[in-house]
């Protein structure tokens, strides 16, 4: 089943609406059915004391990119919250760019399970920096 072009446009426009993904210069890579792929670069203002990106750049291109990847199997007049999301660091995030790939696990009704995970990618290299699997309520208008 492939996404509808008003869903693509819901999202894109959603995203638009994010000053903290504007803060990190992140952008929309890819939009599917069930799958979103963000992006930003690791610029100084992301990084922590040792050089890497900070993990609250991780963990927000991973949310993001979970919680649009859960909209993305939601009905139309649905937006989308974070109830629960868990990371696991797995290395150090250097590189030129940060991708979270979010993922739906299990659609639902009521809750939807999502999984991102999160890539360091310089020159040809791509390296796994994060795991995280959470849970994405949909808000329906009343």
């Amino acid at each position: 089943m492939s996404l509808a072009p008003e869903i693509s446009e819901k999202l894109r426009l959603s995203f638009g609406r994010q000053s903290m993904m504007a803060t990190f210069g992140a952008e929309i890579d890819e939009i599917a059915l069930g799958q979103v792929t963000l992006r930003a670069a690791i610029n100084d203002g992301c990084k922590q004391q040792h050089g890497f990106a900070h993990a609250a750049l991780t963990f927000g291109l991973g949310d993001s990119a979970a919680g649009y990847s859960a909209l993305s199997v939601m009905p139309l007049e649905a937006e989308v919250l974070t109830s629960e999301m868990k990371i696991h660091l797995l290395a150090p995030a250097q590189g030129e760019y940060l991708e979270a790939v979010g993922k739906v696990i299990k659609p639902g009704k009521r809750l939807v399970i999502v999984q991102a995970e999160v890539f360091a990618v310089a020159n040809d290299s791509r390296t796994q920096v994060a795991l995280m699997t959470g849970t994405m309520v949909p808000l329906l208008p009343r």
